[in-house]
């Protein structure tokens, strides 16, 4: 049982490049498209798709860290061992990398309250208490296809992502059609969006695409890991942000920035009925249950062993509970329980919020240490590292000053849950920064 316990069981090869890529495409596009675009209507105003376009750019220059450490070390803990392997496993490495496994918990979280939002549009209902119960369906649903392992998880993947881009595409396309493919974000923009709302919403662009270290946190199962890793972040961030395109672009042109707003929670639904009908609408609700319930099962797939890998490396206690079986699986439920809270306590806006704070204070973090203790050894450009480092941080200020006037509770709450994740981490491991070299195994 003991030696059970400590094998987080990751079996090398498993996973397909086409399966890779499937899978980081599965995760952004669930959440990324379905649950965030009106959030970034809010904020953004008409301008929002060119949100999507600088979030595009800003987590391709974020990819480089990630891209140029995975393709040294590939590990099925991803970025704890990017972290490790800059700060050591003291408390800095812990702490962001606890940060990276809740904001993966939340984004399923979100996915999920967004797969309820759109399925009870079809009944025309808004909110209830039906949202949250179908929210923990459908995670529930994932803990089970999970069980299954890791073939069953990429030839779902690999199903669903095809689907998801054929049948969102024809969704962006036929609502530009009906536009008489009208690209135009300014004619009708908002007067009331400042420029702080503005890089605000990029906020939501970065976590739109954050789904590309689903990738990196699956580097030790990836085929030809030093070559795949990468490759497939690369393809997947450019095919989902052609797709994200698309269709913000069609949402903009078949709605006025107001009735976008005003069904942020379900704008796809609202916006395909006018460009394409009651059948449209329909087909999109279908088309966004199964586009969030294969996020919600990728996501899972992924945070669940790179819990298993915290733990192996001590980063993390752990504790069974009586539970028999692996590290992984107690992760797993540990990681359906989380999500299951966070879709019955928050809406989408909060849950939204929270993680983009948790993401990009994690990925500064990365950012300085492949700058300050790996760049030279992996042939990092400086330059490409600061640039993406100071990226973060300009958003992460304008998404904390303009969240302060609208919702200060929730920036309350993350920062105070952040500086929690940190002083436990200490507490647990007894210093902040330890020799990257002790840990070289991982």
């Amino acid at each position: 049982m003991e030696s059970d316990q400590k094998q987080g069981d990751y079996k090398a090869n498993s996973i397909s490049l086409s399966g890779t890529v499937a899978m980081g495409t599965g995760v952004m596009i669930g959440a990324g498209i379905f649950a965030l675009t009106g959030q970034m209507a809010e904020l953004a105003g008409n301008l929002f798709p060119l949100s999507f376009i600088i979030g595009a750019i800003v987590t391709l220059f974020s990819a480089y860290s990630y891209i140029k450490m995975s393709n040294a070390w590939p590990s099925a803990g991803g970025i704890a061992m990017i972290l490790q392997k800059c700060y050591g496993a003291g408390a800095v490495a812990a702490g962001a990398a606890l940060l990276m496994a809740l904001s993966m918990v939340i984004a399923e979280s979100l996915v999920a309250r967004t797969f309820a939002t759109y399925v009870l549009r079809f009944f025309d209902i808004s909110g209830g208490i039906l949202v949250p119960v179908l929210a923990v369906g459908v995670i529930l649903f994932a803990f089970i296809v999970n069980i299954a392992g890791n073939r069953s998880i990429g030839m779902i993947s690999i199903v669903m992502a095809v689907f998801k881009i054929a049948g969102i595409g024809l969704f962006g396309g036929a609502a530009l059609w009906a536009s008489g493919f009208d690209f135009s974000i300014t004619q009708t923009a908002s007067s009331n969006v400042d420029g702080f709302g503005f890089v605000a919403s990029i906020a939501f662009g970065i976590l739109a695409f954050k789904g590309f270290t689903t990738i990196t946190n699956s580097g030790a199962e990836v085929e030809n890991p030093h070559k795949n890793v990468g490759r497939a972040i690369v393809i997947s961030i450019l095919i989902c942000t052609a797709t994200y395109l698309m269709v913000a672009f069609g949402v903009n042109a078949s709605l006025p920035i107001d009735q976008i707003i005003a069904a942020k929670d379900y704008a796809l639904a609202e916006a395909a009925e006018p460009a394409l009908g009651q059948i449209g609408f329909t087909l999109t609700i279908l088309l966004a249950a199964i586009a969030t319930a294969s996020g919600v099962i990728a996501s899972i797939f992924a945070v669940s062993r790179m819990l298993a890998m915290l733990t192996d490396m001590k980063m993390i206690p752990h504790s069974h509970f009586g539970m028999s079986g692996t590290i992984q699986r107690h992760t797993l439920i540990y990681t359906v329980v989380i999500a299951s809270f966070l879709a019955i306590f928050f809406d989408l806006s909060r849950i939204a919020s929270l993680g983009a704070f948790f993401y990009l204070v994690m990925d500064m973090l990365v950012h300085w240490g492949v700058f300050r203790y790996r760049r030279k050894e992996i042939g990092a450009s400086p330059y490409i590292l600061i640039a993406a480092l100071v990226f973060d941080a300009v958003v992460l200020a304008a998404f904390s000053i303009t969240k302060a006037d609208s919702d200060p509770t929730i920036v309350v709450i993350a920062w105070v849950a952040i500086a929690a994740v940190f002083v436990f981490e200490r507490y647990y491991l007894g210093k902040w920064i330890a020799d990257p070299e002790q840990h070289a195994h991982h």
